[in-house]
């Protein structure tokens, strides 16, 4: 099929899609023509399931294409992709951004390639590979910054799909976001598996919060860095310090909080207490008034009672999230958690749609509470953008794509801010 350009399909995260649009680089510059490519998604035996179902209806959709399966579900399970008929290939996480691996795809794609190429995630040493310039919107760029996890929850098969955490230099990611800020871009987006956990394998150890404001200093013309998910317990002074000082990073954090209720939290095997969220909260707000924070939460982990539950639902209002990510828990084969004793499905379906309506009111009280006021807002398309707390605005009249306008909020539906 020669002439045909590679048809990719992303399940999952956001560094999954990243790194999509790092592989279809390396695909074009290979000469891979002819293909389906599907990057999985292995959070849950759901995402394992839908990776599946997505490879069933491609193969209908493509079924002359040949069809290749990457991702942390490959990685992890690679047999089970192996034994589908309609999968002709299986690459690894590692394997997925080496541009040997795509010229080999390209040269001899089943003959002498073997079906399975898929290494020890855990040997990998070198820093996360790919740069692309450019991922996301015209308005916002993405850039990884991190890969990996060094860390053990019990619930969570991540870190056997991206190995162990490893950072990339300070310098190389400056140098990017400098190419970014010359193409136009006026937001770049730190991501990373782990994100705080940046430069513990670099020299002289930095801490994200280092690199963040190296960024700045080193980046004038950089308009908003924002960073994504964090785990609270590891932020660093210096962290701190710029989120207190530096009115280009953004007043909004994504928090990987989990649980509100100690025991669980302990089960979980996470690093932190729900007094020790709390007070992260707590002094990021007083060092930044206008600060917003989203969280994940599970809802139904193995054990949790009623009263434990009521523990996650207090810490809603207690941090005051204004962004919830709710997970109905589901056992992943191969943790620790899917081992303890489960929860009623019907009591885990009951909580989720609890803590989503919690996160629902303390939606609805910021988008309230901000009628009125004027806001600098980063349109990603014609009539829609956000502000710097990540809340989405609605023009009737077209804005400039990409650029930072302002806006008077006239009203909210209780999902958007609508703007004269």
């Amino acid at each position: 099929m020669a002439g045909v350009p590679p048809v990719f399909s992303t399940l999952g995260c956001r560094l999954n899609a990243y790194e999509t649009e790092a592989m279809k680089e390396l695909a074009e510059g290979a000469g891979l023509d002819g293909a389906v490519v599907v990057n999985t998604c292995a959070v849950t035996a759901e995402a394992v399931r839908k990776a599946r179902q997505e490879i069933r209806k491609l193969r209908r959709e493509h079924p002359q294409a040949r069809l290749i399966v990457t991702g942390c579900a490959a990685q992890t399970e690679p047999e089970t992709f192996a034994a589908m008929d309609e999968v002709d290939a299986v690459i690894g996480n590692t394997e997925k951004m080496q541009p040997e691996t795509w010229g080999r795809l390209a040269a001899d794609f089943v003959g002498e390639t073997e079906k399975v190429q898929v290494d020890d995630i855990m040997s990998v040493t070198e820093t996360a590979g790919h740069l692309i310039d450019g991922f996301g919107t015209r308005s916002r760029a993405y850039v990884q910054v991190q890969n990996g996890c060094d860390h053990r929850c019990t619930f969570c098969i991540i870190p056997y799909g991206r190995g162990n955490s490893r950072s990339v230099p300070a310098g190389v990611v400056v140098d990017q976001i400098k190419r970014l800020v010359d193409r136009g871009y006026n937001e770049v987006v730190l991501t990373g598996v782990d994100l705080t956990s940046w430069g513990a394998d670099l020299p002289a150890t930095p801490r994200l919060g280092d690199l963040v404001r190296r960024i700045l200093k080193l980046v004038p013309d950089l308009a908003r860095l924002r960073i994504s998910s964090i785990d609270s317990i590891e932020a660093d002074p210096a962290l701190m310090e710029a989120i207190a000082t530096e009115p280009r990073l953004m007043p909004h954090l994504h928090l990987s909080l989990q649980a509100g209720d100690d025991m669980i939290l302990k089960r979980m095997k996470r690093r932190h207490l729900r007094d020790d969220a709390i007070a992260f909260c707590e002094e990021a707000r007083r060092l930044r008034p206008d600060m917003t924070f989203g969280a994940d939460i599970i809802a139904g982990f193995p054990t949790e009672t009623e009263a434990m539950f009521a523990n996650s639902l207090k810490l809603v209002e207690e941090c005051d999230l204004t962004w919830l990510h709710v997970f109905p828990y589901s056992p992943r084969p191969g943790t620790p958690a899917a081992r303890m004793p489960q929860v009623d499905g019907r009591a885990i379906k009951d909580r989720a749609a609890r803590l989503r309506a919690a996160g629902q009111v303390r939606q609805e009280a910021h988008l309230a509470a901000q009628v009125g006021r004027e806001h600098q807002v980063l349109m990603e398309n014609p009539h829609m953008g956000r502000t710097a707390q990540f809340a989405e605005v609605v023009f009737d009249a077209a804005q400039p794509e990409g650029q930072i306008v302002p806006a008077r909020i006239a009203r909210q539906d209780g999902r958007q801010l609508l703007a004269w």
